[in-house]
């Protein structure tokens, strides 16, 4: 079944001058972009996208880290999605991640590990509207 995935490119990784080369392994990998922007999300915005992790004791550290600097927000698409691209980009540890995987290759810890994933077809939906109007999706 198609189906459609939110992501982004994390700070560390757009300050690193790795967006084209993120993006070219995800093309390559088969996944068919739908829609991408660049925004610098405020402190409050970045709160909202995590609220899921609010009571967590890292929610305030991943807040300050995902307003600190650009992120590119895309909706990717192909069959299987979700499950696929999240096997593509690897574990969310980089150190524990499969080598050649775009957490491995560029992630260097477990909040600054390049890209987000959602993580099943309902928090994908929630995503993907968060950053994207039905109009954006081509």
């Amino acid at each position: 079944m198609v189906e459609r995935t939110y992501t982004m490119i994390k700070p560390e990784c757009v300050e690193n001058k790795h967006i084209g080369e993120v993006i070219s392994r995800i093309e390559q990998g088969g996944f068919r972009i739908r829609a991408m922007k660049m925004v610098h999300l405020t402190k409050q915005e970045a709160q909202a996208f995590y609220a899921v992790h609010k009571e967590r004791p890292f929610y305030n550290d991943l807040t300050d880290f995902m307003s600190s600097g650009p992120i590119v927000a895309m909706v990717l698409e192909k069959e299987n999605c979700i499950k696929d691209y999240r096997d593509f980009i690897g574990s969310t540890n980089p150190a524990e991640a499969a080598e050649g995987t775009i957490r491995r290759d560029f992630g260097a810890d477990i909040q600054c590990n390049c890209v987000h994933a959602s993580d099943s077809p309902e928090n994908a939906e929630k995503e993907i509207h968060f950053f994207f109007a039905d109009r954006d999706l081509v």
